[in-house]
């Protein structure tokens, strides 16, 4: 059995440019609704295109890889495989660069903030959730592909390797990286 974890290419909206902590949620709202561009890597394409199943989030970046990698049959789309959500202020005056203020966030939220978003808790039970529904359908499918997200792949993949799998301890950073896990014990 197999599951590869990939994540989706480059988004149309690009995280870029300085904004106050007043419009990080109007940002991150543009950046879930945002498709992508470009296409893949011929060589990310060869590997990833003999899976029986493929699996997405249901934000557009995720979808939209799927079908730039050549998949015209989605066999899940789910909530449950969407990027943790950031947290964010309601208000404030302070502008920084969105990379700053990404850099900031993740921070405090590894501290527990979770303000408008998802605890860091709560990103990593709903990865328990995300690699026992793959390993569910890696047994009936035999292969799988989630074209997903950084941050929720990385929780993904230590949940797979907890749970007697064999890949690589980081599922990859970059724009259309993926990772290979296997179950040798079947």
């Amino acid at each position: 059995m197999q599951i590869t974890l990939l994540r989706h290419g480059k988004p149309v909206f690009e995280l870029s440019g300085k904004v106050r902590a007043n419009e990080l949620s109007n940002i991150a709202k543009l950046y879930d609704s945002s498709g992508i561009v470009g296409e893949p890597p011929r060589e990310v394409m060869a590997a990833v295109g003999g899976h029986n199943a493929v699996v997405c989030s249901n934000l557009a970046r995720s979808m939209e890889s799927a079908r730039a990698l050549g998949f015209h049959k989605i066999h899940l789309t789910e909530p449950l495989f969407r990027e943790t959500a950031i947290p964010h202020f309601n208000s404030g005056s302070v502008m920084l660069p969105i990379s700053a203020w990404v850099f900031i966030l993740r921070s405090l939220w590894l501290l527990g903030f979770s303000r408008n978003g998802e605890s860091f808790a709560g990103a990593k039970r709903r990865a328990v959730e995300a690699a026992q529904r793959l390993i569910q359908l890696a047994n009936e499918y035999g292969s799988v592909l989630l074209v997903g997200h950084g941050l929720i792949n990385h929780l993904i993949a230590k949940e797979l390797l907890m749970e007697g799998w064999v890949g690589p301890s980081r599922s990859g950073r970059e724009f259309w990286d993926y990772a290979v896990y296997r179950n040798i014990t079947t």
